[in-house]
């Protein structure tokens, strides 16, 4: 029984090892795609994208794009990645030089679905964020802020405000506006020291 057990686990081992090389370049390429739609969803366009730049500070590291055109900085795309309900919650953010927020777009997500799976999904919730200005609160109205909450996902909509507002840091923070973040929404670029 051994014996049969191992020649099966070997074979199955086998097996999955075959269909992961099989169809790992095609994963790859549909994951490179779905990445690249994101920031051209969230970018002004006629721009020039850079290739992907890393930025740590801390135990956070954000990865992001800057959109360019006669060498004047158009936007810059963010991947900011926060916990949610259901587990890690990473969104594609595009912020304008001046802190505004031209676009949002959820790359993955674990919530919960129909409640906050809707982050992805929600007219109402999604179209807030397209255009939504620096002199905003980046904060759930609830909480003294600007931004509308889904209906019953609360954690999940805080969660997608603090991404954005990790994302306008960033730019505030490479846009040499340290400090203008406020700091209230959790996300202050104030003490990077790059």
């Amino acid at each position: 029984m051994v014996l049969c057990l191992t020649a099966v686990c070997l074979l199955c081992g086998a097996l999955l090892g075959l269909v992961y090389a099989a169809t790992g370049d095609a994963i790859q390429a549909a994951s490179l795609k779905a990445l690249q739609a994101s920031i051209g969803q969230v970018l002004p366009e006629g721009g020039e994208i850079s290739e992907a730049v890393t930025l740590e500070e801390e135990d956070q590291t954000f990865e992001y794009y800057v959109s360019s055109k006669d060498g004047k900085t158009l936007g810059y795309a963010v991947k900011s990645v926060v916990s949610g309900f259901g587990g890690p919650l990473t969104l594609m953010v595009g912020v304008l030089p001046d802190g505004t927020v031209y676009n949002t777009s959820v790359l993955s997500h674990s919530e919960t679905p129909g409640l906050g799976a809707k982050c992805a999904t929600d007219p109402a919730f999604v179209a807030q964020w397209k255009g939504f200005p620096a002199s905003k609160a980046l904060k759930l109205k609830k909480d003294g802020g600007d931004v509308d909450a889904i209906t019953a996902s609360t954690i999940t909509s805080r969660a997608y405000t603090l991404a954005v507002a990790n994302a306008v840091a960033v730019v505030a923070f490479l846009e040499g506006k340290s400090g203008d973040v406020d700091a209230s929404t959790g996300a202050s670029s104030e003490n990077w020291g790059g």
